[in-house]
């Protein structure tokens, strides 16, 4: 029989929830297996976004990220970006993304918008 759901507060916790999600792991959506495996899942995703936070990804990486993926190169990015010289700045971090090259690479190559307006590693150094 399994234990009764609650929140996880601390890493023994984590540790018997992930445990459990492994054994669970391919159960039906909405048998009663299914249905605790995504209460347990939901509650391993708070716990981790609590102790465990993720900074957004760098727009520059996921630009690199996304080009590696579709197999682009930088004259692929010449419509979407600018000029090569523009690329070429713009992937060196000596220029920043402009609102236009912003929704460009939103529309045409799916990069989320709220990654692409990240500042890049570069500007939180300097």
């Amino acid at each position: 029989m399994a234990t009764e759901l609650r929140p996880i507060r601390s890493k023994a916790d984590y540790e018997a929830a992930l445990e459990e999600v492994e054994r669970l792991w391919g159960a039906k959506s909405g048998t009663p297996d299914g249905d605790r495996l995504d209460v347990l899942a939901t509650l391993i995703e708070v716990f981790e976004a609590k102790h465990y936070p993720m900074d957004p990804p760098d727009p520059i990486e996921a630009i690199r990220f996304r080009m590696e993926q579709q197999g682009l190169t930088r004259k692929d990015l010449e419509p979407i970006i600018g000029p090569r010289n523009r690329v070429a700045d713009v992937l060196n971090r000596k220029r920043g993304l402009s609102i236009k090259m912003i929704r460009q690479l939103h529309e045409q190559l799916g990069i989320s918008a709220s990654v692409l307006i990240q500042s890049s590693r570069r500007d939180k150094v300097a």
